[in-house]
């Protein structure tokens, strides 16, 4: 069984052009995703007077986030591996993919990309709300906890297995799609209970507009423990010393 070589980095690879270059198209990545997805619920709601939380408004979220991943992922890929979720990036550190400062650099993007895209929906639909992440009545913070590291998981799970795996071979190139579908279905599943968030960011942009930060703690703790568990699964089980190919830092 394969051990995660964990890489820690140094604070000057923090000012590094290629980590500067990363940490740009994880911010450039995060505004499109949160833009389209955040934006398509706001829009829903305007159409359907408050229509978010009917079945067509959790298909609407479910494809408009399963599309705009698909893009955000795809257009990140060549430059910063395409995280654009901070969860994501925790399980490529917990993988030896990527050091912890690297890390932090791709959380403060995407985080400051979640926010900027809420401020940009905030002023472009004349002041609209940008509405946080909250439990649906009847379900307590540790129903979401659970949705959230189980969903999550499936997510990181996904990522691992057709992008990072170094025997992935051609169905890398799907990568992508699957990723948008995973979280599309996850929505389908989570959405009327939690919102289904399954990345940090997502939720911290809207909470950061809105002020909101009622449970909060739920969209971080359950996403970074879902994709701890599915890193350290796949890589210790699934990735053979003799396959990997570690990942050289600048």
């Amino acid at each position: 069984m394969a051990i995660p070589r964990i890489a820690i980095g140094s604070p000057a690879e923090a000012s590094h052009p290629d980590a500067l270059k990363a940490a740009l198209a994880e911010f450039i990545s995060m505004v499109i995703f949160v833009f389209a997805g955040e934006g398509s619920g706001m829009a829903f709601s305007k159409l359907t007077n408050d229509g978010s939380g009917t079945p067509a408004g959790l298909v609407a979220a479910a494809l408009s986030h399963a599309f705009a991943l698909f893009v955000a992922v795809s257009v990140g890929a060549n430059i910063s591996g395409g995280h654009v979720n901070p969860a994501v990036t925790f399980g490529a550190f917990l993988g030896g993919k990527i050091s912890f400062a690297r890390s932090i650099l791709y959380w403060i993007a995407q985080c400051l990309g979640a926010v900027v895209a809420c401020l940009l929906l905030s002023f472009s639909t004349g002041g609209l709300p940008t509405s946080a992440f909250a439990l649906s009545s009847g379900v307590s913070v540790w129903n979401a906890l659970v949705f959230e590291i189980v969903m999550t998981f499936g997510l990181v799970y996904t990522v691992y297995a057709t992008a990072v795996d170094p025997k992935k071979g051609d169905i890398g190139i799907i990568a992508p799609l699957a990723i948008g579908f995973i979280v599309g279905a996850n929505i389908l599943a989570g959405g009327a209970f939690d919102g289904a968030s399954m990345n940090p960011a997502v939720s911290f942009g809207p909470a950061v507009v809105s002020w909101t930060w009622t449970n909060h703690w739920v969209y971080w703790l359950g996403p970074f423990a879902g994709a701890g568990i599915a890193a350290l699964l796949y890589h210790i089980v699934f990735i053979q010393p003799d396959n990997y190919e570690y990942e050289q830092l600048p």
